[in-house]
């Protein structure tokens, strides 16, 4: 993809509490942070934490709950580097994945972080792909995992929700005329600089449109994105969140992307 050139940060509004107490700026002396959204994602999330810290000494966690009757949160404080390289942001229900990003960006912004990424809980993310994104920050802005990259990289969905997908990729691009194959993914990691400059609070999307309405901010304000190909495989434990208000919240936010200035 070709690059464009980086746009001036700027500050956002106040970061969201977090419950496990660190000191401040704590992200400063570290590589990065990994943003993971749980919602009954108990017996995947304590797979997967070790997973992502396995790839880095440098990397730490935060899993922000939505409130899981399953249990998550308590599985998440059970784990050995609970308080020090792994932290969770506990929410009263279930708020959508959008503002759980957001409240992770906010708290990792406030605490230094110099690289954040989105992370799915469910192991359709390889942690073992986190290396490959390190390597790619240290050039641009923001690292976009892409299931399309070089074809379609996609394991074990339905072809019913393949198509869906690749549709609507397809008319993201066509629409908001955002250069990137890969519209609808959840596997990112930015620069902070690239959070601190986008308009956190008034970024109201969930799902599909969360992940496209973010692309199109960076794009807007000039950051180098790139794509990157992952592998990505299908859920083997839990329940897909998807659902049609999903489909349709995407469907109609394309349109109000297209005609939109960025401020």
């Amino acid at each position: 993809m070709k690059e464009s050139r980086q746009a001036a940060p700027a500050g956002t509004g106040p970061a969201a509490p977090v419950q496990a107490g660190q000191a401040r700026r704590r992200g400063l002396e570290r590589r990065g942070l990994v943003i993971v959204p749980t919602y009954n994602e108990a017996e995947n999330i304590s797979r997967l934490v070790p997973e992502i810290l396995a790839q880095d000494p440098r990397l730490d966690v935060l899993v922000v709950d939505d409130g899981s009757p399953d249990g998550t949160a308590r599985a998440v404080r059970a784990l050995p580097w609970a308080g020090e390289r792994v932290e969770i942001l506990e929410r009263p229900r279930k708020m959508g994945l959008g503002s759980a990003y957001i409240a992770g960006f906010k708290w990792a912004i406030e605490q230094g972080y110099p690289l954040v990424f989105e992370m799915d809980a469910d192991f359709s993310h390889s942690p073992q792909a986190i290396p490959q994104f390190l390597r790619e920050a240290e050039n641009t802005d923001l690292v976009l995992g892409s299931r399309y990259l070089n074809g379609i990289t996609v394991v074990n969905w339905p072809l019913q929700r393949l198509i869906l997908s690749v549709w609507a990729n397809y008319y993201a691009r066509r629409i908001t005329g955002l250069p990137i194959k890969d519209c609808t993914g959840g596997f990112k990691c930015f620069r902070r600089q690239v959070l601190e400059a986008l308009p956190l609070d008034r970024i109201r999307s969930d799902g599909y449109s969360f992940q496209i309405e973010v692309n199109w901010h960076c794009w807007k304000r000039g950051f180098r994105i790139k794509e990157i190909p992952i592998l990505f495989v299908d859920r083997s434990i839990g329940v897909s969140k998807m659902n049609k208000r999903i489909i349709w919240e995407a469907a109609l936010l394309v349109w109000k992307l297209r005609f939109m200035r960025a401020t």
